[in-house]
């Protein structure tokens, strides 16, 4: 059974950095595109940012985008998501998601997309 690890998550000043990671017990661990996701209570899911089996296609939301940057390492079999420039509104519980996939610049922009889940870190971004 896959499994994913979500760490890095604590309370940080905003315009402050975090890095969150997510290991994988998966192998080959570059088959599968990865997903970070973030929730608020009372509030869906959202898609924070996704990188393809290889790492070398990514894509983020728009309020991200240019502040995080996802990464992996697949002989380690884990992703980081570095958040620079942190917001109030970055606020949020991160889960990392993961799927296999046969076409390295695929990946899925819904939670529903995803059957493995990591089981949160959360961020806290104090003003």
């Amino acid at each position: 059974q896959v499994q994913l690890v979500g760490s890095g998550g604590e309370l940080v000043q905003a315009g402050g950095s975090l890095r969150l990671s997510c290991a994988a017990s998966i192998r080959p661990f570059g088959a599968y595109a990865v997903a970070w996701f973030r929730q608020t209570p009372g509030k869906e899911r959202e898609f924070v940012a996704a990188i393809s089996g290889s790492g070398a296609q990514s894509y983020y939301t728009d309020s991200v985008r240019g502040r995080f940057t996802a990464s992996r390492d697949n002989a380690k079999a884990t992703v980081h998501l570095q958040m620079n420039s942190l917001k109030a509104e970055d606020a949020a519980v991160y889960y990392c998601a993961a799927k296999f996939t046969n076409i390295d610049s695929t990946f899925w922009t819904v939670a529903t997309a995803y059957a493995t889940w990591g089981q949160g870190t959360q961020v806290a971004v104090s003003s």
